[in-house]
This record gives structure tokens, C-alpha cells and sequence, in this order.
């Protein structure tokens, strides 16, 4: 039988595996994602999208289905002796360039069911309740062989299929798991209490800080208890939670999910395999829950790597660039690895005795990694920092910059009263702004499809940009304004 050839190949359709193939299908790649699943989740696992997350899903055109389904949440309090003892958002209102300065506390759930919905009606759907047997690097790009026998020859592979990826294995990638010994009970139901509830999280500070409530969307609650005995049962779990909150008490109208879960934290060694085989996801880091940063960090390998295979693939892109998906995303896993690790320790272990109190300042410590908002790759000054959003004049209004851009291509922002005749590559798109009402004023700013600012220079060194960028000689020159309508594309 002929192999079916496509471009890629996605193994796992979490959220991270269905995020690559949605990116991809924008980018009109060619896909087959498979998973042993015979459905989307439907409830537990993450609990929360971060502000960054929040930005990326606007890049993809995700962001208005997801939001209002969500509950935003900034605060993080502490409670203990019947009283809060604090209440703090200030990392949070400090963020710049951000407008969503919040948590969206929603279900990994909501997010699958987006995505395979989306995959489905553009004709992508995933291949349910289908195993692979093999994945080999071929002359050319890879063989992917499923469990019944069929080969699906590709150019390139993604493994987003979990923490034990058989991708991960079958190349042989390293990926040693440190175990602590901290194991978690979690709960999500409906609650009734006399607590005096509010949309933050609160954790809870008696013996240790083992219990954290968490909002979730809707009328449900997540419950975090540190139980560090793998044999319990939900009982003694609600048992702690009510020793935590006195003298209120609470109790569950309704039980969604009650799981458990050790900590564990590795990341794998090498990212990529010859250029053709990448890890995503839980595939090539985990660690532990805390502070909300497993499926941030997954989804944000998804929107660096497949903008990358597009400008490789259709684009005549250079392999240094496939490349600098693991120099560019394995310091943000290590160093997701040190700030949910230092959190979730916190939580066992205090010098003083107050770990409620020494969780919430760790937050605010890390509170780069837990927004999101602190990630950066290489470069000095903004070149290599998130592009920061905010509303500027354009055309006879305000819009937002995120609005503007494109996961498909490159945009160089134009800010400042100038007009230009600049013969761009196809995957680049110019975005004039011109009043000089932007942190951005009297600059020219080239951004990747992730938002990430690539180069940064004065205007009258916008043909030098060009140039360097992408290797193109450009006859650049100042005319009339009635050229810039077809130079926006209709923006």
C-alpha cells in the first residue's frame, strides 16, 4: 500500500498536539494527528490560562470563543486563624503592554473540545482510538507506521503525547523524572459553604499549606490537598479541607472529578531529533501544577515551533531556525521546572512555619514564568521580548495591536507619519500606525507570527530591516498616501 504523504505528522491530541495541527492547518500545512483517545477531554487535568496564553489565543483567532467561558482571577490570598491574612495581585497590575491582567480560570477541557471542533470542520479531524507502532527518520523526512499496519510518510513528526511519549522513546531522547515525595489529592465539584467565598485563589495556612481553592468556571471549585500517601480516599481528602478553612465548614453538592497526582519534574535532553522529529508538551517537560504553568507552557511550544516548520517548509526558512525552537523553549522548561518546584515545596517545607505566606511571595517572585508575561528569547533591548499590546490610532479609530497580526506571517510595524513603498516577501505583512501614540513611536518593529519582536530599528532604517531580515534589496521611497490602503491588505 502506497504511503499517505503529508507534511506533518502530529502523535497526541491533547491540547498541546491539537494546538500544533490547528496552527498548522492556519498555515496550510498538510496534517494527520492520531491519538489513542476516542474523544476530546472532558473534565479535570489544568485549570487556567495565563495572560500570555491569553495573548497567543488572540494570534489565533481563539480567543473569542474561549473567554467568555472563563472566570478571571488575579488575586492570591492566604488564609489561616479565621482570617485572611492577605490579599495580592500586585504582579498582576504591574504587568505592562498586557490587557487581560488576570488568570482565565477555565478547564483544559473547554480547550480540546475548541480545537477538535475547529480541526473537524476544516476537514482535519483526528484519527481517534489509533496507536503507532514506529516512527523512523527517513531520506527526506519520516515513516510513521500505525498500529493496524498503515505508513504515513511526512516531512516532519511532532510527539505532544504525554509525559511517557513513545515519540521521546522510540528516538531515544533522555528524560530522567525526579519524584519528591508530594502527592496531591484533586477535586472539582459544586460546593456548599458558609466560607466567605471569593474569585481568588486562597491558600490555606494551618500545619502546612496543603489545601489551595482554586475558581473554576461556572459553579465549580477545584481543591488542591496535599495528602503525600498515594492510598486515601475523598473523605479523608474533604477531611482536610474543612481541618483548613475553620470555623467554616463546607461540604460537595456534586463531585466532577477526584483524582490524584505525584509531583514529578524532568526535561528531556534534546527537543528535536535530525531536524525532523520535535517534542511538545508534556513530551519533553513536566513538572509540577503549581502555579498554573503545564498547559501555558505546552501551548506556547505549540505557537513557537509550527510558525517556524511554515517558514522552513513553504518558505525556504533555514535550519538554524527549526533549531532555535529548543534554544528558545528549553530555558523557559528548565525554568519552569525551578519556579513550580520552589512553589510546590513551599508547601511542605518552612523555616518559619508559614508556608501559605512563603507560597504567595514565591508567586510574586515568579511571577514572570506564572503570567507568562516575563518570558523572553534571545536578543538586548526589545528584540526578543513579547510584542506589548495596546490600543493605538488606526484609520479612523482605536484598535488593539494583536488585532492586527497574523499567525501566518511576519508583520512590520510601521509607527510613525510616514509612507512607504516596501516590496515585502509574501509571509511578511506592513502595518502602518501612524500616530505616534505607542511605547513603539518613531520605530519600525518586525514581529514573528508568536508575537515575539525579531528586530527593532529607527524609521529611517526601515530598508536596512528589510534587508538584513530577509535578504532583499529594496527600493524604498516615500509616496502618496493613496498607496498605503493596498499596502495594508485591507487591515
Amino acid at each position: 500500500m502506497t504511503p499517505q504523504v503529508v507534511d506533518l505528522v502530529i502523535v497526541g491530541a491533547g491540547p498541546v498536539g491539537l494546538m500544533c495541527a490547528y496552527l498548522a492547518d492556519l498555515c496550510g500545512m498538510s496534517t494527520v494527528i492520531v491519538d489513542k483517545s476516542d474523544g476530546p477531554l472532558q473534565v479535570g487535568r489544568a485549570d487556567a490560562l495565563n495572560a500570555r496564553t491569553l495573548q497567543l489565543l488572540e494570534v489565533g483567532k481563539l480567543f473569542d470563543a474561549l473567554y467568555p467561558l472563563g472566570k478571571p482571577c488575579n488575586t492570591s490570598s492566604v488564609w489561616a486563624d479565621g482570617k485572611f491574612l492577605s490579599r495580592q495581585s500586585s504582579w498582576w497590575d504591574e504587568l505592562e503592554g498586557c490587557l487581560h491582567k488576570h488568570f482565565l480560570m477555565l478547564g483544559q477541557s473547554y480547550v480540546e473540545q475548541l480545537l477538535d471542533g475547529r480541526l473537524a470542520e476544516q476537514g482535519v479531524a483526528v484519527r481517534r482510538s489509533t496507536a503507532i507502532s514506529n516512527v523512523e527518520i527517513v531520506k527526506d523526512g519520516c515513516l510513521t507506521t500505525l498500529a493496524g499496519g498503515e505508513t504515513i510518510q511526512s516531512r516532519y513528526v511532532i510527539g505532544a503525547d504525554g509525559s511517557r511519549s513513545f515519540v521521546r522513546e522510540k528516538m531515544k531522547v533522555p528524560f530522567e523524572i525526579v519524584r519528591p515525595q508530594i502527592i496531591w489529592a484533586v477535586i472539582d465539584g459544586v460546593v456548599e459553604t458558609d466560607f466567605p467565598k471569593v474569585p481568588e485563589i486562597i491558600v490555606f495556612q494551618a500545619e502546612t499549606s496543603d489545601v489551595a481553592w482554586i475558581p473554576r468556571e461556572g459553579n465549580i471549585e477545584r481543591f488542591y490537598v496535599r495528602m503525600d500517601v498515594s492510598d486515601f480516599t475523598l473523605e479523608e481528602a474533604v477531611a482536610k479541607i474543612n481541618r483548613a478553612i475553620k470555623p467554616h465548614v463546607l461540604g460537595f453538592k456534586k463531585i466532577v472529578w477526584f483524582s490524584q497526582f505525584s509531583v514529578k519534574e524532568s526535561v528531556a535532553e534534546k527537543f528535536y531529533v535530525q531536524d525532523r522529529v520535535f517534542l511538545a508538551g508534556d513530551a519533553c517537560h513536566i513538572h509540577s501544577v503549581n502555579g498554573g504553568q503545564g498547559l501555558n507552557t505546552g501551548l506556547a511550544d505549540a505557537f513557537n515551533l509550527i510558525w517556524k516548520l511554515n517558514m522552513t517548509l513553504n518558505h525556504g526558512g533555514a535550519r538554524a531556525l527549526l533549531q532555535s525552537y529548543e534554544s528558545e523553549r528549553k530555558p523557559v522548561a528548565l525554568s519552569v521546572i525551578e519556579s513550580s518546584g520552589e512553589l510546590v515545596r513551599s508547601t511542605k517545607y518552612s523555616v518559619n512555619g508559614t508556608h501559605a505566606e512563603d507560597y504567595v511571595r514565591i508567586v510574586q517572585k515568579r511571577a514572570g514564568n506564572i503570567t507568562g508575561m516575563g518570558i523572553r528569547y534571545a536578543g538586548e533591548g526589545l528584540v526578543g521580548t513579547r510584542l506589548f499590546d495596546s490600543e493605538v490610532s488606526f484609520g479612523t479609530g482605536k484598535v488593539r495591536l494583536y488585532s492586527l497580526l497574523d499567525y501566518t506571517k511576519y508583520t512590520l510595524f510601521v509607527f510613525g507619519d510616514v509612507e512607504l513603498d516596501l516590496q515585502l516577501p509574501e509571509y511578511v505583512q506592513l502595518v502602518v500606525v501612524r500616530a505616534s501614540d505607542s511605547v513603539y513611536a518613531g520605530q519600525a518593529v518586525l514581529v514573528r507570527p508568536d508575537a515575539y519582536i525579531e528586530s527593532v530599528v529607527s524609521l529611517e532604517r526601515v530598508e536596512e530591516l528589510v534587508e538584513l531580515a530577509f535578504g532583499l534589496e529594496v527600493d524604498f521611497q516615500f509616496v502618496d498616501a493613496s498607496c498605503c490602503e493596498d499596502l495594508l491588505g485591507g487591515v
